[in-house]
């Protein structure tokens, strides 16, 4: 199946770069684009694609209030948000994964990158793997002042599912885990798949900020 995708970025040249890049992909097709997050959340209301490249600073509205609003919208068939930034510390890239989008990319990241970041969150998936990712959310965690809540449903994982919400909260991918518990990569994922399930998430984005906020991991 092709994955559509739709480019929100107030840089020209951002757009038309990654367009022609995903477009030369034969599973991926860009839909659309647009300069800022008002136009953006209205062409992604109208098309439909599967999967959003937002940018977190863009005029009208910013790539958070524009991510929010799209998933507050509740699309059927549901759609991806993955957000770009320039910046490798970017105090809004937490705000942006508890917005609901699935993960963040560097904008001067390598060309196959990006094209696995398509495919990854297309396919449900979140992308948080980079170690990166780990630092700025708990960096932003450690900064945060707001009193943690226990998630319902945390109480209703076995402590395997736990142990395994812990390592996918400090960004360690199901093969990485598995190595680590000594498990099947197939488990990991069955037990992730449990994870999501009973915390009522609709990914592993979601599973990291639940898990930093809930203080089932802490930062460092």
């Amino acid at each position: 199946m092709t994955i559509t995708v739709f480019i929100a970025d107030d840089q020209a040249m951002v757009r038309q770069g990654f367009g022609a890049l995903l477009a030369a992909q034969t599973d991926i097709s860009v839909v659309g684009d647009a300069a800022d997050g008002r136009a953006a959340v209205a062409e992604v209301r109208r098309l439909r694609p599967d999967v959003v490249l937002m940018d977190v600073r863009m005029p009208e509205m910013n790539g958070i209030d524009a991510a929010r609003t799209i998933m507050d919208a509740r699309l059927d068939p549901p759609v991806r948000v993955l957000m770009l930034t320039t910046f490798d510390i970017d105090d809004y890239v937490y705000d942006a994964l508890r917005a609901g989008a699935s993960g963040f990319l560097l904008k001067d990241a390598p060309a196959d990158e990006l094209v696995r970041a398509v495919r990854v969150v297309a396919g449900g998936d979140a992308l948080l793997a980079p170690s990166i990712t780990r630092r700025m959310i708990s960096e932003s965690v450690r900064r945060r002042s707001a009193p943690r809540s226990l998630p319902p449903g945390l109480a209703e994982l076995t402590p395997r599912e736990r142990e395994v919400l812990e390592h996918v909260a400090r960004g360690l991918s199901n093969g990485e885990i598995a190595q680590t518990l000594f498990l099947s990569e197939q488990t990991v994922k069955t037990h992730v798949g449990k994870v999501l399930a009973k915390l009522g998430l609709r990914d592993r984005a979601q599973a990291v900020v639940v898990a930093y906020e809930s203080g089932v991991v802490t930062p460092g």
